[in-house]
């Protein structure tokens, strides 16, 4: 992207984030419309006693509590009252764990059923039919056989990150040029070999593809899956704070899930320029 593009974009950013915080600001303050609230309330929801004219905290309030968090973000004063940081990181390993876990399955199947054709038409009834199913259905059914919550979570992420996954490798596989695959056997390559020097390049752009669509997937649903199970987790944390009535902190950790989730995909982004053949 030329610098003069990447400048001015960066400019227009800036102002958009100006002018969300600005709108935010005034309509939290008292001369909007904002609904009112007793002090006491406001201090059980976590305001200062400065906002605690409206029912919402205001870019201060939240930019202090943000302050606040990352001053100390590893705490660990017992079961419900963890630091953002302990709770972001259970989040990621459970995602990066479900997330691996079907990167091992989704990739070696993918080039099963995109090199295979009768493969693919034998699978394909079963994947259409399982791909539709929301990844939290699977969660009364896991926690009843597995029996732990945390395990569970990760196999919920395991089943959302699979089938976009899946469904890239197998079409990257298959769509593969032929002549590639007619001189790879003009030079009688064995098919794993086939597979690793011809195949997985030319594949590889759709394929991350997939996984960057899965990363995004399985991060909004971890979010989900801890509200349910409790315990741990940045999921968790938003519920126990609504639980607890601190507004605040919901927003915080809204906006902390939001720049994770924009690492993880900016993580992708970058392997799949990689492997881009794109200049």
């Amino acid at each position: 992207m030329p610098t003069s593009l990447t400048l001015r974009a960066t400019v227009v950013s800036l102002a958009l984030f100006a002018a969300i915080v600005g709108i935010w600001h005034l309509a939290v303050s008292g001369s909007g419309s904002a609904a009112k609230m007793d002090p006491e309330y406001a201090k059980l929801m976590g305001l200062t006693a400065t906002q605690g004219k409206s029912a919402m905290p205001g870019p201060a309030d939240v930019g202090a509590k943000i302050w606040q968090h990352l001053k100390d973000p590893f705490y660990d004063r017992g079961t419900n009252d963890k630091g953002i940081g302990i709770q972001l990181a259970y989040s990621v390993a459970r995602v990066a764990l479900g997330y691996l876990l079907a990167v091992a399955v989704a990739l070696p199947l993918g080039f099963l059923i995109g090199m295979s054709p009768l493969m693919s038409r034998a699978l394909n009834p079963f994947i259409q039919v399982m791909k539709p199913i929301s990844p939290l259905a699977w969660m009364p059914l896991a926690l009843y056989t597995i029996k732990d919550s945390g395990i569970s979570a990760i196999f919920v992420i395991f089943i959302c990150s699979l089938w976009p996954m899946l469904i890239n490798t197998a079409f990257g596989v298959a769509t593969v040029r032929r002549e590639w695959i007619n001189v790879a056997k003009t030079l009688e390559m064995s098919p794993a070999r086939t597979a690793w020097r011809v195949i997985l390049p030319a594949a590889a752009p759709t394929i991350l593809t997939g996984m960057r669509i899965s990363i995004g997937i399985a991060w909004l649903v971890i979010v989900a899956a801890e509200m349910l199970v409790g315990g741990t987790g940045i999921g968790y944390f938003v519920w126990n704070e609504w639980n607890n009535l601190s507004i605040t902190n919901v927003i915080t950790a809204i906006l902390f899930i939001g720049v994770v989730g924009m690492a993880l995909d900016q993580l992708m982004a970058r392997l799949q320029r990689l492997v881009s053949y794109a200049d």
